[in-house]
């Protein structure tokens, strides 16, 4: 029994880690959210609710700036302000916006959300585990190791989570009768409309086994093939 105890006192961490993320989470979008009801959206909302056999869709905007889409392990799904304010500067489309909500909702059927804030509390553990072996053998870059290890888990699992949503929001946004040219379009955009001052990064800041996002060129070639597969 007390050789198990450090197994059992890091899955008790996890848990707490990811109650705690998960109270955070909720209480900072409880506080800083709306509820969406944007006329030019609401048509392509009710489309999607359709095809989802769904009275309605009930989407929320984040009020930050940034550009962004994300689900949250209660279910809901959020757009960000910086999204609604690239809409009405003319630089998207409510079809492009009505995609990412479509993603937004592969996350949540997926159950990606909830999957999320347990690898993120098992990932912490991994880290300190690999930390205290590495560290005993590799004094001084054991722990930078283990974090580097970790990392590339956690971004490993969250790619495949993207593909799957991208994956359900085509089949959905067919299915609505919107076709996939909005997802599409959006992606092919995405680079300039998350990047400061608007401009398309030269070089991605980390190396892709690092990043939480596939590329977007993959992005649209998994679309792509999807349609062929579909006969589109």
């Amino acid at each position: 029994m007390i050789k198990l105890l450090p197994l059992l006192l890091l899955v008790l961490y996890a848990m707490a880690m990811w109650f705690f993320s998960a109270w955070r989470l909720r209480r900072e979008m409880d506080r800083r959210s709306t509820p969406l009801a944007d006329p030019r959206l609401t048509p392509h909302l009710d489309r999607l609710a359709r095809a989802m056999d769904l009275p309605r869709i009930q989407a929320h905007v984040y009020e930050v700036p940034i550009v962004n889409g994300l689900a949250i392990p209660d279910g809901r799904v959020f757009l960000t302000r910086g999204f609604l304010d690239r809409l009405d500067a003319g630089a998207v489309t409510a079809p492009e916006l009505a995609s990412v909500i479509a993603h937004e909702l592969g996350h949540v059927a997926k159950g990606h959300s909830r999957r999320r804030m347990v690898d993120f509390a098992g990932h912490n553990a991994v880290r300190l585990v690999l930390a205290g072996v590495l560290g005993r053998f590799l004094p001084g870059i054991g722990t930078w190791i283990a974090g580097l290890v970790a990392s590339a888990l956690a971004a490993r699992l969250s790619r495949q989570d993207e593909f799957e949503a991208d994956a359900f929001a085509s089949a959905l946004m067919v299915k609505a009768g919107l076709g996939t040219a909005p997802q599409k379009s959006l992606f092919a955009k995405l680079d300039t409309l998350t990047s400061p001052g608007g401009v398309a990064p030269v070089a991605a800041a980390a190396p892709a086994w690092l990043r939480s996002h596939p590329p977007t060129p993959q992005r649209i070639a998994a679309i792509e093939a999807l349609e062929r597969r579909w006969g589109l």
